[in-house]
């Protein structure tokens, strides 16, 4: 069965081709049975959803019709929040996020995989610590998401080469295309990828993953695919580019009206589908990032950040995922007749579920002023605001329990929940709004106000309830009547409270918890509610949960409660918030510079000489020049160094020097070790993420001399060298060529030979993108237990007067943190030197390549987030290098360098330290 993207048929040609029967486009024999198509009389019925997956050890059976996915014959609306494991180099911090998304609303984990990062050589794959795949899916598993998987060969993503591996740049295969040395290569990796995979498949139950992305730009690639899914025992559903159920590529919204305009718009197009781009977007480190997204920080937009914490864009994803989950009526809406509002600007589009008669309406305002007007909503006239550049979410008909229909509302629904004798539904809007929610009551009520904001009012068989919403504020009413013994609470939040609602579905029932920032996990246990989860501030603890119920603990400890006037259990005193955490100041640093390969006399007899003559690059070798490509010698990341004697140089009078870079590429050079500057290139590159630049350096004229008064045999020739930050490869170029290009000289025509070096071997713990081919790089400098002693004492936030010295210079200090171990601290590292420091700083916490600041760089990031587990949190040291390359116009000083604590929380979860090898001795 597969899925995909709808880019070839509208969801109203899908409907008169489907019609009402279950859709299923099997994979030609591909997947088992436990995959194939719904084929039961009928449609399936609106109902429960399947309750949490797990690696329960049982058979289970995916299918899709023309609503929604089925498991094991219950609908359900897939809400998966996408993240990247390669971008959180912690595996601990793993199950923090993947809890921290189900906490908020998903139901499943998008994932992608850089093939780059798990191959440094061909047939060569490492799946241990950070890349251990099988870890992460099981952490899935553990933590109630379903796995939408996506191992490319190619996945986009904003990484180097898409995620294609730098040694594909020399192989001569043509990636994401049916050539036969381009596939032989991608089977492998999809192979080892399935291997694991295989063993986490949801329809087998022994894992969680529900779904596997390909990508497939060719059919013929596609039926390539499909037999080496079969191979491998795939048979989980396939999403593709060809197949009509919508599977939406995530796109990037920038703040929370446009998460709303997004994900509403989807919900009114009949989407169950639906992926968060990016729920968490963390940290693109080392030599990672793509030049269509250089700066460390990978989407700064993201609705949990790189440190973890939530953003402002994360309620209104919170709110729709939990009303996907807990309002079953949302997975199986069909478009009904166009409305209109009474003010043009204000747009609607209306859905209805035909089994319960429910309606949807996405009221949308593209204007930008605040829109009021007039829809008609349920038989009446409803009067509504919506925002600026905002969309609404509103509904009719929905059952709120025994006998109580909505009759309308102008808060959104986020929730509809039983607990016991006890029916919850909770609505939302923005704060300052007034929330106006009628009920269809055919007797009277008897309402009871539990806040003091909330009104009232009972006419004609409708409960009128208005509550304005507050900033931060939860509003509570009881309503009960003579004709049931079940209550209806009614919930009133705005967007803060909203985000302190935590619905939780255990094997016992359905618990609700009001209060802490975070609920991880809640389990029943006899009379016992035991919940684990994050407190920032003081909060009062409010749990709605299953009869019998009559104690709680929090974080293992006993917290005394008694029974409130909502049916909850309230605690007498408030959760502790987190105590204030102070950090150690950065000092005691060390200096060194570098940069020796300028000198004449340095031994690089164990470079690799760069005399080939074709290349696999896209980009055209000179005529009668050597091949000069970082890549066809086999360094894919990193600086490069070059060294070029030149015999007969005499009378040379310049050096021009072509090059390809991806963004914020640099080239430094010397001749006979004296600077002849540096250059970066300027403009926006091709399109495609190169920028080719050439650097044209007129000898000084001690230089001159010097090489007029030298004759060939006495002195030995002259010595040309080039550092280049030749940084990434674009995502849709990857085999355009990185560093020299060619070079060509004046005044002179001297017989060049050529020598490269770059990254040494890679690091068999951090990886590939980890360094690059700095001499500090290549000798360990960067690396825990070095031995700096020698160094001379220097801070980085102040450099030697006058000290403007082209080249790399190396500044080492070690830190301690004594965090508590209940305290779960996100620190950063912050370089506060000028925004237009003319500098490349590489930072390395602990040997790890935390990533690149660039100086005058628009976009720019000046904090870098230290993830728990590279950093050392609990009385262990930790070893920070900064690696500095300064062009010779400044001098190599950042200005003050300290560390930041960006957020923390009592709670958090166990975490392992992330291996650290030091230098090998």
């Amino acid at each position: 069965m597969e899925l995909s993207r709808p880019h070839r048929l509208g969801r109203r040609a899908f409907s008169a081709l489907a019609g009402t029967t279950v859709l299923g486009l099997a994979l030609g024999g591909s997947v088992s049975s436990a995959a194939l198509p719904y084929s039961g009389p009928g449609p399936v019925p609106t109902g429960p959803p399947p309750g949490p997956p797990g690696a329960d050890g049982r058979r289970h059976r995916v299918a899709l019709d023309r609503y929604s996915l089925l498991v094991d014959g219950r609908r359900l609306a897939l809400w998966s929040g996408e993240m990247h494991p390669f971008r959180l180099p912690s595996p601990s911090l793993w199950r923090d996020v993947l809890q921290k998304l189900r906490a908020y609303g998903h139901n499943a984990v998008g994932v992608r995989l850089a093939w780059n990062q798990h191959s440094p050589a061909p047939g060569a794959y490492d799946f241990t610590g950070v890349r251990d795949l099988d870890l992460f899916l099981r952490t899935a598993a553990e933590c109630g998401l379903y796995v939408v998987l996506h191992p490319g060969p190619y996945i986009g993503a904003d990484v180097d080469a898409g995620g294609l591996p730098g040694w594909l740049t020399t192989v001569g295969a043509r990636a994401r295309t049916t050539d036969p040395a381009y596939l032989r290569h991608a089977d492998e990796w999809l192979s080892r990828v399935n291997a694991i995979v295989a063993r986490h498949q949801f329809t087998r139950g022994s894992g969680t993953v529900l779904l596997y992305r390909a990508d497939t730009p060719e059919r013929g690639d596609l039926d390539h695919l499909r037999e080496r899914l079969r191979a491998d025992g795939i048979e989980v559903p396939l999403l593709h580019a060809d197949s009509p159920l919508a599977w939406e590529e995530p796109e990037r919204t920038r703040d929370a009206a446009e998460a709303r305009r997004l994900h509403f718009a989807r919900l009114a197009h009949g989407s169950t589908l639906h992926s968060v781009h990016m729920a968490f977007g963390g940290t693109s480190w080392g030599w990672l990032p793509a030049p269509s997204a250089p700066s460390p920080t990978y989407d700064p937009t993201a609705a949990i950040d790189e440190a973890r914490r939530p953003t402002a864009k994360l309620a209104p994803l919170h709110q729709l995922g939990h009303l996907l989950r807990h309002v079953p009526d949302f997975t199986r809406m069909t478009q009904a007749p166009a409305i209109r509002a009474a003010d043009a600007r204000m747009r609607v589009r209306r859905l209805v579920n035909p089994d319960t008669g429910a309606q949807a309406y996405v009221l949308r305002n593209d204007s930008a002023a605040d829109v009021t007007s007039t829809v008609p909503m349920g038989g009446t006239e409803v009067e509504v605001t919506v925002p600026a550049r905002d969309a609404k979410l509103l509904a009719t008909g929905l059952h709120l329990g025994a006998g109580r229909t909505l009759a309308y509302a102008t808060v959104q629904p986020m929730l509809a929940l039983s607990v016991g004798k006890l029916d919850i539904a909770a609505f939302v809007g923005r704060a300052g709004e007034m929330a106006h929610l009628v009920l269809d009551c055919p007797n009277e009520p008897w309402p009871t106000r539990l806040d003091e904001e909330a009104a009232w009012t009972f006419d004609h068989g409708k409960l009128h309830v208005m509550v304005p919403l507050k900033e931060d504020r939860l509003t509570r009413v009881r309503v009960r009547s003579g004709e049931t013994d079940r209550t209806l609470l009614l919930l009133f939040a705005d967007d803060a409270a909203s985000l302190r609602l935590w619905p939780y579905e255990t094997p016992s029932g359905r618990v609700l918890v009001r209060g802490p920032e975070l609920l991880r996990e809640a389990a029943l246990d006899g009379p016992v509610i035991r919940l684990t989860g994050d407190t920032v501030d003081e909060r009062e603890l409010e749990v709605w949960a299953p009869p019998g119920i009559t104690d709680v603990t929090w974080n293992g400890e006993r917290v005394q409660s008694g029974l409130g006037r909502a049916l909850s259990l309230m605690t007498v005193w408030p959760l502790p918030g987190v105590p204030d955490l102070v950090l150690p100041a950065l000092d005691g640093w060390r200096r060194r510079t570098e940069n020796f390969e300028r000198e004449p006399d340095y031994g690089d007899e164990g470079w690799p000489v760069a005399d080939r003559l074709t290349s696999h690059s896209t980009t055209p070798v000179p005529d009668g020049r050597p091949v000069l490509f970082a890549d066809d010698y086999g360094f894919h990341y990193g600086d490069v160094w070059y060294r070029a004697r030149l015999t007969g140089a005499s009378g040379l009078e310049s050096v021009s020097l072509s090059y390809s870079t991806g963004a914020h590429g640099l080239l430094m050079a010397w001749l006979d070790g004296e600077p002849l500057g540096s250059h970066r290139p300027d403009g926006a590159g091709d399109g495609k993420g190169t920028w080719t630049a050439t650097a044209d350096f007129r000898l000084p004229r001690a230089v001159r001399e010097s090489l007029r008064a030298r004759r060939d045999g006495e002195g030995g020739p002259a010595v040309l060298s080039v550092l280049i930050r030749r940084t990434q490869h674009g995502q849709d170029a990857y085999r355009a060529a990185r560093g020299l290009t060619s070079a060509r000289f004046e005044g002179a025509s001297p017989d060049v030979r050529w020598r490269i070096m770059g990254a040494a071997a890679p690091d068999p713990v951090r990886g590939p993108l980890n360094h690059g081919g700095l001499y500090g790089e290549r000798h360990g400098w960067h690396l825990p237990g070095y031995d700096d002693g020698a160094w001379a004492p220097g801070s980085p936030s102040a450099a030697p007067d006058g000290h403007r010295r082209q080249g790399v210079t190396w500044y080492r200090t070690t830190f301690r943190l004594d965090v508590p171990p209940e305290i779960d601290a996100s620190v950063g590292l912050v370089l506060d030197g000028p925004p237009d420091l003319d500098l490349r700083v590489q930072v390395f916490l602990n040997g790890w390549n935390m990533g690149e600041y660039v100086g005058g760089a628009e976009g720019t990031r000046r904090t870098f987030v230290l993830p728990n587990g590279i950093l050392r949190t609990r009385a262990a040291a930790n070893t920070l290098a900064l690696a500095v390359l300064s062009p010779g116009t400044a001098a190599p000083a950042l200005g003050p360098v300290r560390l930041e604590l960006l957020g923390s929380a009592a709670g958090g979860v166990p975490v392992k330290p992330v291996p650290s090898p030091g230098r090998r001795r």
